[in-house]
């Protein structure tokens, strides 16, 4: 039986096939402003006996395609566990939110914690202050690790701290030191989420932001080295789902 999962974000959509245990099919696109039109694109090649989504737009799915849905908490704890038996705990920083997922020895959900109330904290903060910075967001994290610290982003609000990156490049602050203090912003926020969960290590880092080299580097400085990245981050929530829609 070949069981698909498709994880609906708010920046990117991934789809993973599985079957027999092994993934056959992986693929990624950009949500965009027509999410459904790239779920068609996404799935229209591919053969699957069950499919589920999850994901901020999983509800798009259900309604359009009527797939099965599951909230990204079951799947990304379902997908990190298979992936990585023995994980304790997952951070998933996406484009819109980050979750904090404390995960039992059998890898069942025990706790978490979300934060969607703001863009800081989020890819699309990193996205926003790399456009800031003259950086994409694929260079900024390589040209924050350049940087020196020293520098500090007080602000919890976005717009707020985007205000203050203009403030500090209008003081001469070199770009790359700013990068930094940028990305010490969202790692303090993810720290203190893993810290108020009381959690468990090791501890998978997903999601798109697991792909910025400075983000791993500071949260392993931060809470030891007993972080994982998987090989693929973005499709641990889609990998998930794929297992759980042979279960449903």
């Amino acid at each position: 039986m070949k069981c698909a999962g498709i994880d609906i974000g708010s920046r990117s959509i991934e789809l993973v096939v599985i079957e027999n245990g092994q993934q056959i099919v992986s693929r990624q696109t950009e949500s965009g402003h027509n999410p459904v039109e790239r779920i068609k694109e996404l799935i229209s090649d591919v053969s699957f006996d069950k499919i589920m989504a999850t994901g901020y737009g999983r509800s798009i799915a259900e309604v359009t395609f009527d797939f099965s849905t599951v909230t990204e908490i079951k799947a990304y704890g379902v997908g990190a566990a298979s992936l990585y038996p023995g994980i304790r705990g997952v951070l998933d920083i996406g484009g819109q939110d980050t979750k904090v997922i404390s995960l039992n020895e059998k890898g069942k959900v025990l706790k978490f914690e979300m934060n969607d109330k703001c863009a800081a904290g989020t890819g699309k903060f990193l996205e926003m202050m790399a456009t800031s910075l003259g950086y994409t967001s694929e260079t900024i994290g390589e040209s924050a690790l350049l940087g020196n610290k020293g520098i500090e982003i007080n602000s919890m609000c976005a717009v707020f701290a985007e205000s203050e990156v203009t403030s500090l490049m209008a003081k001469g602050c070199h770009r790359n030191d700013i990068a930094l203090a940028i990305h010490q912003s969202v790692c303090k926020r993810a720290i203190g989420m893993i810290r108020r969960q009381n959690m468990n290590f090791p501890l998978m880092f997903a999601g798109g932001v697991a792909n910025n080299v400075c983000m791993v580097h500071l949260l392993k400085e931060a809470v030891g080295p007993d972080i994982i990245v998987p090989e693929s981050p973005q499709f641990v929530g889609a990998y998930g789902a794929a297992i759980l829609a042979g279960e449903n």
